[in-house]
């Protein structure tokens, strides 16, 4: 497999990213380099029973999947410029105001 120049300008589109005309070519070199390898990669002669190497334990432990209110480090009304009722008070916008 080979990435050209049209490739890197069509996934650069794709992901709404702006590359300039001179960033094109060395793209396009490093994403071969890349896909290169991949493919020594998958061409290595490995035997059948080589354990998978995984980074950390072979499995990670859960926590219990318990829904719990997350504690505040300040309480809300601490934290408020201005509460009433167990609520946050916020100056009316005039513009939002609905005239009769």
């Amino acid at each position: 497999m080979s990435i050209g120049r049209d490739d890197v300008l069509h996934v650069a589109r794709l992901a709404e990213l702006k590359v300039a005309e001179h960033e094109v070519a060395p793209l396009v070199k490093q994403l071969n380099g890349i896909v290169d390898f991949v493919a020594q990669l998958a061409a290595a002669d490995v035997p059948v029973d080589t354990p998978e190497f995984t980074v950390g334990p072979v499995r990670a432990s859960l926590r219990a999947d318990v829904v719990a209110p997350e504690p505040l480090a300040r309480s809300a009304e601490r934290m408020a410029p201005d509460w009433q009722d167990g609520f946050y008070v916020v100056p009316r916008l005039g513009h939002q105001e609905i005239e009769s």
